[in-house]
Order: structure tokens, then sequence, then C-alpha cells
């Protein structure tokens, strides 16, 4: 038992997951794996955006086929227990678990790095098996088919984060190849390779010229079906956890609804909509929303990847923070590129990492955990002109609108139509609702605001839900080549005001003053006019 063959780890990590009070049983996919053992096709690669369940799954497989622990008690209570003969494979077989995205404390060198994990491994595998006369100066891949040779034994490898060492700052381009020849060297037609799973964000197509490690199947979130369910919470597993929630929970302040707006929107190339499940699982925890998948920097992640092509971008991004979808073409291998050709590589790499959602061929943001991102990188970042400028005025829109300042509304409007930007030509009211979504902009920190939600007779443009006490609802109805008060007529006579009740037998969504905004845009005389009322309940 050691650190890296047949090690105690992944079956101590994943028993900790599976006695979580939000576990989610996806032992399943070990069904997808058994029937690999031992053939031609067994070499797996499954890519997906961070905090995703990578690491889980590869922690419960190397639980599930190692020698270090028995494992019976653990999994006879999963799913893979009604899997046939699944106890002919539990605990049978030699593992090797490597995660890359771990090295020591003084590893500053590619062959620092690499000698760490193969030195240990090769000590490992004499202490296993003493007497072979082993030779530990031998290539370790020399060292396994020894083993082989005089014992028949094979290994399963289980590979965590294998591209880590692609963002480790220290590698060169050079030393790169030498870590893919590596890994060609220690699993390519190799006999005693039982099974290899390795998972990553990235494919290994974006950096493999070709033949060092086409033995692999890859599946992605966006272009492959198979794998899908396992990665991600379904809005059944969500359900499952929401019930667990309510019953454990002394005074739950998280609705089902809410959940959905802020972690949901993930899409699996099936066309199925996932949940990220760390942010559910966090705030189910801790009886609280928030931005958990993305704590670890304000927008740094996003605004590396456009940064230099602000310019191709803004306008989409003004499209895509109202909740617009934008037509695209993924270029798969687009993630790492040091310089994008064209924003649908932008986009792309984009996807990769999560930052945005992919489906039927357009792009957009998934939910509102990372529309809190982009907010903030619109009110922070002074490269994005205008789009910046605008959003700063955000502030003085909502004051106004509270205070029923039209006057002052009306301005903005103005002011915002004076760009240089094509998003402005209100050519439809898609235009208009993009511009109203960014002159609103910094009201997300006091609303939950939704677009389009269906409501009473009809659909409603926008709709401010008070997060705070002292705020008013908010109904906003656009209008172009009409009039604000025929938007506010719609607003009654669809009785639009229904959405703040709810649903029946549910808690009203906001039982306090609610306003009635209409604003509308005069094509010929190129002005903007605003009315508001206030609403009975």
């Amino acid at each position: 038992m050691g650190v890296f063959l047949n090690s105690i780890i992944p079956y101590e990590s994943y028993k900790e997951m599976v006695m979580d009070t939000y576990f989610v049983d996806k032992s399943m996919l070990l069904a997808e794996l058994i029937p690999a053992i031992g053939r031609k096709n067994k070499y797996f690669c499954i890519t997906r955006p961070r905090r995703f369940g990578k690491t889980v799954m590869a922690e419960m497989t190397g639980a599930f086929f190692g020698k270090a622990a028995d494992g019976s008690k653990l999994f006879e209570s999963l799913e893979i227990s009604k899997y046939n003969n699944y106890k002919e494979h539990l605990n049978k077989y030699n593992v090797i678990f490597i995660d890359f995205s771990k090295g020591s404390e003084s590893t500053s060198t590619y062959k620092e790095y690499i000698t760490r994990i193969t030195s240990s491994i090769k000590n490992e595998l004499l202490q296993e098996f003493p007497g072979l006369g082993l030779d530990i100066i031998k290539p370790l891949w020399d060292i396994l088919t020894d083993i082989f040779q005089k014992t028949g034994q094979k290994f399963i490898f289980i590979m965590d984060e294998w591209d880590a060492v692609f963002h480790m700052s220290f590698f060169t381009c050079k030393e790169h190849e030498e870590y893919l020849l590596f890994l060609r060297n220690l699993l390519k037609d190799q006999i005693y390779v039982n099974l290899a799973y390795m998972t990553g964000i990235l494919p290994i197509a974006k950096y493999s010229s070709g033949s060092e490690l086409n033995i692999f199947s890859e599946y992605n979130m966006v272009t492959k079906e198979k794998f899908s369910g396992y990665f991600g919470f379904s809005d059944n597993e969500v359900d499952k956890l929401f019930g667990v929630y309510q019953s454990i929970t002394e005074h739950p302040k998280i609705t089902r609804e809410e959940l959905r707006f802020w972690y949901d929107g993930y899409y699996t190339a099936a066309g199925e909509r996932l949940y990220n499940p760390r942010s559910v699982t966090c705030s189910l925890s801790d009886n609280q929303l928030g931005s958990y998948w993305t704590s670890s920097g304000p927008y740094d992640e996003i605004f590396y990847y456009i940064k230099d092509n602000i310019a191709q971008v803004r306008d989409d991004f003004v499209l895509m923070v109202s909740g617009e979808q934008i037509e695209s073409v993924m270029h798969e291998y687009a993630a790492t590129a040091k310089e994008f050709d064209n924003k649908n590589q932008i986009y792309s790499a984009m996807v990769v990492y999560g930052l945005l959602t992919y489906h039927n061929s357009k792009v957009f943001i998934p939910n509102k955990e990372l529309m809190d991102k982009y907010n903030e990188l619109l009110l922070s970042e002074e490269n994005f002109g205008y789009v910046n400028r605008l959003a700063k005025e955000s502030a003085k829109m909502l004051e106004a609108t509270l205070s029923g300042d039209t006057k002052t509304m009306e301005k903005i409007l103005d002011y915002v139509h004076n760009t240089e930007s094509p998003v402005f030509s209100y050519n439809s009211e898609i235009e208009l609702s993009a511009i109203v979504n960014l002159v609103y902009l910094s009201a997300r920190d006091k609303y939950r605001i939704e677009r389009e939600d269906k409501s009473g007779k009809g659909f409603v443009d926008f709709i401010f839900y008070p997060a705070y006490k002292g705020y008013d609802g908010i109904i906003l109805e656009l209008k172009t080549g009409s009039t604000p008060d025929k938007a506010i007529k719609q607003i009654k006579d669809k009785n639009y005001i229904l959405r703040f009740k709810g649903k029946l037998g549910e808690k009203p969504k906001y039982t306090g003053r609610i306003l009635a905004v209409g604003i509308s845009y005069d094509k010929k005389t190129k002005e903007h006019f605003c009315k508001i009322e206030v609403l009975r309940q």
C-alpha cells in the first residue's frame, strides 16, 4: 500500500463523499468501465469544467477497483451493486492512482516533478512485488512489463487532472512534449495496462500531435453524449437533494426555484440541463445562496479570454448579459491558445472552462452565479469603453425608477442610445431589452431580475424580485414604435402582477408595493419615453 500504488487515499476520500449529507450516487459509471477491462478499447479520457465532479469519479473508480481496502460495505448500498457480477471486480485490481495537479513543495522543474512520481511508484512496486529481482534503475514501463511477465498481473491506471502540467508556469513547451512522451511510453500498447481512466479540463488532442496518445477515446461535455449523466446534477437529482435540505434544515432560506436560477443552465451534448454540483451542495450546506464555483477570483478567468479581443466580443456581451444567446461554432481545441483568431475560438475556450454554456449552436451565460461575474466585469473593467460607462449609469437608473423620476430615466436612455454600437440600432425589441438590462445592471445586487417570465396571460419583458426589504417590486415592459402607456396597459391587461403571488399553495414571492414601468422608443424622433404607475395587489 503506497501513495500511488494501491493507495488507500481514493477509498477514504470517496467514503467521505458517500457519507456526505448531499451525496448523489453516480456509481453506474463503473458499469461503463467494467466491460472495457483487458480489452483493446480500454483507454478513456473524460474532460469537464472544474468542480463538475471529475475528481470524485476518479476517486470512486480507485476505491472500487483497488486492493487497498474492502469496499463491500461502501458500495453495497449504491447503484453499482445491482450490476451483474459486480463483486467479481470489486477490489480485485492493482491500481496506480496519480493526481497530476499535486506536486511536492520543492518541485520547481519538470524533471523534479516527474521523478517524484516515477521514483515513488518504482519503490512501491519493489515493496509490493519482492523477490522478483526488479531493477529500480530501469524505466518505469520496463519494470511494469517485468512484473507482468513474471506474475501475469496487470494494472489499472487512474490519472486525475492529467492536463495540470500544461497550466504550471515553470514548465516549458519542450517539457510539455516530454510529458506526453512519458504518458505514451507508460500507457500506449503496453500489455500490463488493464484499464486507463483519465480526467482533465482539456482534451488530449489539444496537445498531442496525433500519435502520442491516440489510444484514448475522449469524452467532453459539448459533443459527446456518453458519460454525460455522471458529471453535474440533473433536475431530478437536485429535487432529491432539496428534499433532504428541507427535512434537516431548521430554518431553510433557499427555495427550489432559486437553486435553478443560481446554478442550473449547463447542457450536455444530448441537450440535458445540468447544475453545477459543487455550488448546489455548498449552498444547501450553508443554507445560503452565493457564488461558490467562481469564488477564486472576481472575474479574472473571464477577462483572460477577452482582454485582447474586447472589440470583437463587446456587443455580444451586452446581449449575453441581458440573457440572449449568441450563434457560435465550437472550436474544440481552442482552449489553451495564446492568441485567438476570432470570437468563435474565444467562446469555445470559455465553454470548455465552464464560463459559458453551449446548446443548439449558441453560447450563453448559464445562470446567476456566473452572470454576477460578468456584471462585475462590465462594471469594473474600463477597457470595455462605452459599455463600462453605461453600466456605471445603472445605479442612477434604478434610483430614478424607484423615485418615479421618468425624466432622468429618459435622459439616461438617450445617452445610452447616442453611442457607436450597432447593438443600439433597435432593429427589434431584443436590442432595446439588452440596453435596458445594461442600464439596470447594478440593480442585480438588490433584485433577482428575470426576463420573459411567463406570467398571467402572457410574457413579461423584465420582472424585478426584491432581494431585500425596503425595495419595490418592478414589472418592466418595453415597446419600440409605440408608447409607454401601451406598455403599462399590457402589464395590467395581462395581469403580470400575479407572478409576485407565486404558485398556488406557495408563499407569495413579494407582498409590498409594485411598480409598473413602461419604456418605449420612437424610431422617428429617436427619443425614449418612460412611465411609472403603482399597481395594487
